[in-house]
């Protein structure tokens, strides 16, 4: 199967980024390269892109989709281990970096890659195809406080609970080891409108198996540190979940005292090293709801280091 993925909020993403022709660029989240292959047609020959992916599909699709370019870098690895790609590439700082945090459609539409309740194959949800830990080791193995935790924590669910209970009785009997037999379970366990109430616990378990929130905050402040003045991050989510943690690390990046509003005096010595470039989160236009319905739910934020 083709990797195919659509770049959502693009032509906003690179307005924002106001990229310098001949500064250093990193896109924490290839994917195809949509993003990327924008971002290095603003570049001169001076400028660099670093363009990062923990899916080695992603990375092969991108090295032939930025073919024609010859100032950019492909490293295959997960964005938290920027820094050492920075320093295995002997640089210090850069003008500007581009995480989108999010599932491309090739590991939606793929069966193989289990992301996808729509699609019956294995409960994998890996995006790093060479960790350990799957959604079915997930199903099989986490205690069920556990599950409940996971459900109701990453995907918001309020009936974690008779969801989680219900896993530990099946897989009881049998391993549950198909997204067919995940979804049709979940389905099973508590009558809802939605069209697809299975939704809610295929999100959780793929940030779960992929340590996406983890990974997000501890990252956003590292690569604040790495921007040189006027640099700036973007950052494009697309769940709730996610766009907190970006709108509340912003804000207090964008803050110069962070002390608990009852003291008296500042005592965190905290100063902003950055400012808001949009107060409120930019999102899809008309036109591309139209031409790319997953773009629905995208929301973008981005600051810049002073």
């Amino acid at each position: 199967m083709e990797f195919e993925h659509i770049p959502v909020l693009a032509r906003e993403t690179i307005k924002k980024l106001n990229i310098r022709p001949d500064g250093i660029y990193l896109d924490l989240t290839a994917g195809k390269g949509g993003h990327s292959k924008m971002i290095l047609q603003e570049l001169s020959d001076d400028g660099r892109l670093i363009v990062v992916d923990q899916d080695k599909e992603a990375i092969k699709a991108a090295k032939a989709n930025l073919a024609d370019f010859d100032n950019v870098t492909f490293v295959n690895s997960n964005f938290e281990n920027f820094e050492q790609i920075l320093e295995d590439l002997d640089i210090d700082y850069i003008d500007g970096a581009l995480m989108d945090i999010g599932v491309s459609s090739y590991q939606i539409d793929n069966a193989d890659r289990g992301f996808s309740y729509m699609h019956d194959g294995p409960l994998d949800m890996r995006m790093n195809q060479e960790n350990e830990l799957t959604a079915a080791k997930i199903i099989k193995e986490y205690s069920e406080e556990d599950l409940v935790r996971i459900f109701f924590d990453y995907g918001e669910e309020k009936f974690s609970r008779q969801i989680a209970r219900n896993i530990v009785k099946e897989r009881a009997e049998r391993d549950i080891i198909s997204t067919g037999e995940l979804a049709e379970l979940v389905r099973k366990s508590f009558k809802s409108e939605d069209a697809h109430p299975e939704k809610r616990v295929f999100q959780a378990l793929r940030i779960e198996v992929n340590r996406e929130l983890e990974v997000l905050t501890n990252t956003i402040d590292k690569v604040v540190d790495h921007l040189n003045k006027g640099g700036r991050l973007a950052i494009i989510t697309f769940h709730s979940l996610e766009d907190r943690i970006v709108k509340n690390k912003f804000k207090e990046l964008a803050t110069d005292c962070i002390c608990p509003p009852n003291f008296p005096v500042c005592v965190c010595n905290h100063h902003a090293s950055v400012k808001l470039v949009n107060k409120k989160p930019i999102v899809a236009s008309k036109e591309e709801l139209k031409a790319n319905s997953r773009s629905k739910p995208a929301k973008l934020r981005v600051c810049q280091r002073i």
